[in-house]
């Protein structure tokens, strides 16, 4: 059952749908949409939204197919030893290994690292579900990069941070983007490049909406096996990307000291 969820965007509440359906799997191919829809806490029509998004015309074709693949679904297999918990964490250890797959090639983050690393300023564009990896990335940027603007505020005024950059010397702008993608997000990078700004991007897939509008683009998937996507993957490819911006700063290590005699002369840390 849990293998007929994965693949698909489910919103929040059809990922509650799916959780209940999952610690119930013996129960599921039996109930009615409104017994599961009072199971998840959710509405009856939410119930249906949610079998159409898997690809069914309805919850009668969804209860069909689970009642047809019900032998061989209750077969003892090693992912019915994992509650839900469990398999969420281990889907993410598998998108860390797609991960360290893509970056047996580092040809294009180091290409990232370069083009970052020249960039002054260096602007950092995240929103919504992306904003805390935007601010993340900032705020170690700072310290190796002598001019890091973060931008995780949308509205009009993202276009005039954006122009304000440029005029400031930017070359580059480094984007998080990560599902549900703003509209606002796209309008940001077609922007950018329209004045010439080069943009690298981190997102979910290859295939995510910001594709047409990135330089750059290497994929990071999010996991979906809770209620929000986890974004292990794209934090750890964050940390990649300053690595190489740090291997392409000369002046990065002589930064890096510097901090730490100040935070120590200043008793910033608690040892």
């Amino acid at each position: 059952m849990q293998r007929l969820f994965e693949g698909h965007r489910l919103t929040p509440t059809q990922r509650r749908i799916a959780h209940s359906m999952v610690r119930r799997a013996g129960d599921a191919p039996f109930l009615s949409s409104v017994e599961l829809a009072e199971l998840a806490g959710v509405s009856q029509p939410s119930v249906t939204r949610f079998a159409v998004a898997l690809g069914f015309d309805g919850y009668p074709a969804l209860r069909r197919h689970l009642r047809e693949v019900a032998p061989a679904g209750t077969a003892a297999g090693t992912e019915d030893t994992y509650n839900e918990y469990q398999q969420a964490v281990r889907a993410e250890i598998e998108n860390l290994r797609h991960l360290t797959e893509l970056l047996a090639d580092p040809g294009p983050v180091e290409r990232a690292g370069q083009l970052l690393a020249g960039s002054r300023p260096l602007p950092v564009l995240g929103l919504r579900a992306a904003s805390s990896q935007a601010r993340g990335f900032g705020y170690f940027a700072a310290k190796v990069h002598p001019d890091v603007r973060v931008l995780d505020e949308g509205g009009s005024a993202l276009l005039d941070r954006i122009d304000a950059v440029r005029r400031a010397g930017a070359t580059a702008l480094m984007c998080f983007a990560l599902p549900r993608h703003p509209r606002e997000v796209l309008d940001g990078l077609a922007y950018a490049q329209e004045q010439g700004l080069t943009v690298v991007t981190v997102a979910d897939s290859a295939f995510a909406p910001v594709a047409k509008h990135s330089d750059l683009l290497i994929p990071a998937a999010v996991g979906t096996g809770l209620a929000f996507d986890t974004a292990c993957a794209p934090m750890l490819l964050g940390r990649v990307l300053l690595e190489a911006m740090c291997d392409a700063l000369p002046d990065a290590q002589a930064r890096l000291e510097e901090f730490d005699a100040r935070a120590a002369a200043r008793g910033l840390f608690v040892e």
